[in-house]
């Protein structure tokens, strides 16, 4: 798909952190920019310094959702509005916190892409990107939020059958550690956001999410990416470990 002013797309999460990012870089190569998100002053700030089009809209509210698929058709949608509840242990999370989460990492994006899919099928052309992470592919103690985002990596996997032969693409970013605010929404406790946060490691910036997703997009059509792993240069994951159980032999 070649990008330029005549190329909508639609990106949410785009307050902060990597949806902000995005809009930047697409907006950087003239594409007409749909930024979504809740907080309209931080969008309109966007707006001024960017060109992009301000959209007040939460993506847990399914009927404006819906109702702006139908009005404003897109060709990209960036699916990255998100966040992580309950980091600590799944059987301490509140209930409040697990539904907010699956809500808004998976039933959330599922609504988007219904909202979107129709319109891109009509025009026949259209590119889904979905923001995963790499708690998806790899096991890491924090159940939740990683259940939410490895249904995101089933729903590109599968989405990309469902659309064979309508000419629209699916791509999956999973990216390592961001620079961003997530762990100011994810974790309460202020000592345990410390521990998590200070890695002492140089961590990804969001434009560097941003440049990957815009590749992404502006690959030759015939080039469909559909997953794309990022991480730090000092993180790594994967491997075996070994905890004793203390009450074993008691």
């Amino acid at each position: 798909m070649t990008l330029d002013r005549n190329t909508k797309a639609l990106v949410t999460g785009a307050s902060s952190g990597i949806g902000e990012a995005t809009a930047r870089a697409l907006r950087a190569k003239g594409v007409r920019v749909y930024a979504a998100a809740r907080r309209l002053d931080r969008l309109k700030k966007l707006a001024e310094e960017t060109g992009c089009i301000p959209v007040q809209l939460d993506v847990r509210d399914r009927e404006a959702v819906m109702a702006f698929g139908k009005e404003q058709p897109v060709d990209i949608l960036v699916n990255n509005a998100g966040l992580g509840r309950a980091l600590g242990a799944m059987w301490t999370a509140g209930l409040e916190d697990i539904e907010t989460t699956v809500d808004t990492n998976v039933t959330a994006a599922l609504i988007m892409i219904k909202a979107v899919l129709p319109g891109m099928i009509e025009r026949g052309r259209g590119h889904i990107v979905n923001v995963s992470s790499v708690t998806a592919l790899y096991p890491l103690p924090m159940a939740l939020y990683g259940a939410t985002k490895g249904a995101i990596h089933k729903l590109c996997r599968d989405l990309r059958q469902e659309l064979q032969g309508a000419g629209i693409r699916v791509t999956e970013i999973s990216p390592g550690r961001v620079i961003s605010e997530f762990y100011n929404v994810a974790v309460d406790d202020d000592e345990q956001r410390q521990k998590i946060t200070e890695t002492h490691c140089e961590d990804l910036l969001a434009s560097d999410i941003a440049h990957a997703i815009v590749y992404c997009v502006d690959a030759p059509w015939r080039v469909n990416v559909s997953q794309m792993e990022i991480v730090p240069t000092e993180q790594t994951y994967g491997g075996a470990q070994f905890v004793p159980f203390k009450g074993r032999d008691s």
